[in-house]
């Protein structure tokens, strides 16, 4: 594989992973936008923006843009994060240039006010469906009462008030000042004709116009407070903790990686061990998750209501345990291995290195094989582990409850 980068005269980079031997190629514009960026607009403006992209441009009609997905036999979607708005698109090789032609006009929609009071419907449904089920409401209380003031408390979804109250201006300005070229990257991964998408960019893209555009990007502080939100649909407790993690600038990331595999992997963690192999509860995990400036741990556990309080002492003591020895050899190893054949297998699909090839391009500005990315994880000593809990301890964090308990006890560390 090839890596290649280009950048346009108004600032749009152009960057590409070149398979030659892969039968499809993938297509992605990453918009440097999301939740955290909404401090001055209505909380769900990227999102319902990402909805509208699909809605129709000057040139395509909503039933055009389907049309033609379905004639190329495309794989497309789109998504919001609290970081970043992605549009993507897979293809055979033989439909480059009519797919990024598709994807480029997306880009520039029409946001007619019909269309945007209809989509506004479908924008309140979804948030009202998402807060009925416990696992997303839990996940966003948890972010909003864990980083309360800093910019990444912010909504992906917003809420039935932001959204209801959000006008097409409104959005039409949030689009004009996010939704310019210096602000992306088009990303490419497969077999990929990388001198003609640059031509076809340049085509569909150069008369773009730059504008400054600023993020703030501060280092979260820990937070230990606590929440119970009572639920009565749900008939499982759902927990979610947050303590503060490596941010993805930070070298350190990859040990952090490795802890929380070894921590709450899927199976085989400490977690699993003793909460889901003993079935005291449905689910006991923990992800690392990086965002510019700061970053966090993120554990879920699932269970029967009666054994809330017991597997969240569980947990704690886990943590404790982990705080104060650190992690053995023989785990370290076989959290590398989890980490990194799951690397290898994923990248086998050009869609699936399009979305690392993009994330790793806004969040860091540079390009890691597979190859690179296996040797920063068999890097990793127990003594990096070591230091990253001295920096990041586990212990520190904040706890949401959503289910049927109207009271928890939720342990706290010493």
């Amino acid at each position: 594989m090839i890596f290649r980068h280009h950048t346009l005269a108004n600032g749009l980079e152009i960057i590409a992973e070149c398979n030659p031997a892969a039968y499809s190629a993938a297509f992605a514009f990453f918009v440097q936008t999301g939740a955290r960026d909404e401090t001055d607009a209505p909380s769900g403006v990227s999102h319902f923006l990402e909805h509208m992209a699909f809605k129709g441009t000057p040139s395509r009609s909503a039933a055009d843009v389907n049309r033609e997905l379905d004639e190329m036999g495309a794989h497309s979607n789109a998504f919001t994060s609290e970081e970043q708005t992605v549009f993507y698109i897979t293809v055979l090789p033989e439909y480059q240039s009519r797919a990024m032609d598709l994807l480029c006009d997306i880009l520039r929609p029409s946001l007619r006010p019909d269309d945007f009071e209809t989509e506004k419907q479908v924008i309140l449904e979804e948030i009202a469906k998402y807060d009925d089920q416990p696992p997303f409401g839990a996940h966003e209380k948890s972010m909003a009462l864990h980083f309360g003031t800093h910019p990444l408390a912010q909504s992906v979804l917003g809420t039935l008030d932001s959204v209801s109250a959000l006008t097409p201006d409104q959005m039409r300005g949030y689009f004009a000042g996010r939704y310019v070229p210096n602000n992306m990257t088009l990303a490419a991964a497969g077999n990929v004709d990388f001198a003609e998408l640059v031509a076809l960019a340049d085509q569909r893209c150069g008369a773009w116009q730059p504008a400054p555009v600023q993020r703030a990007t501060p280092r979260a502080a820990a937070n230990r407070a606590a929440r119970v939100f009572p639920n009565d649909i749900a008939t499982q407790q759902y927990v979610v903790q947050i303590a503060n993690g490596p941010a993805a600038e930070d070298d350190s990331r990859f040990a952090a990686r490795v802890l929380s595999t070894v921590v709450g992997g899927d199976g085989g963690s400490r977690f699993f061990w003793t909460l889901v192999d003993t079935g005291r509860a449905e689910c006991a995990v923990m992800y690392s998750y990086e965002y510019q400036g700061t970053g966090i741990y993120l554990t879920i556990l699932c269970g029967p209501p009666d054994q809330t309080a017991a597997n969240l002492q569980a947990i704690l003591d886990t943590l404790h345990t982990v705080q104060r020895d650190g992690i053995t050899r023989d785990e370290l190893a076989q959290a590398k291995n989890k980490i990194c054949s799951q690397l290898v297998l994923n990248s086998e699909l050009p869609t699936n290195r399009l979305f690392v090839l993009g994330n790793n391009w806004l969040q860091r500005h540079h390009y890691q094989s597979v190859r690179e990315m296996i040797e920063s994880y068999h890097a990793v000593t127990c003594d990096d582990v070591a230091q990253v809990l001295a920096a990041f301890p586990l212990t520190e964090c904040s706890t949401v409850a959503v289910g049927p308990l109207r009271e928890l006890s939720i342990p706290k560390a010493p």
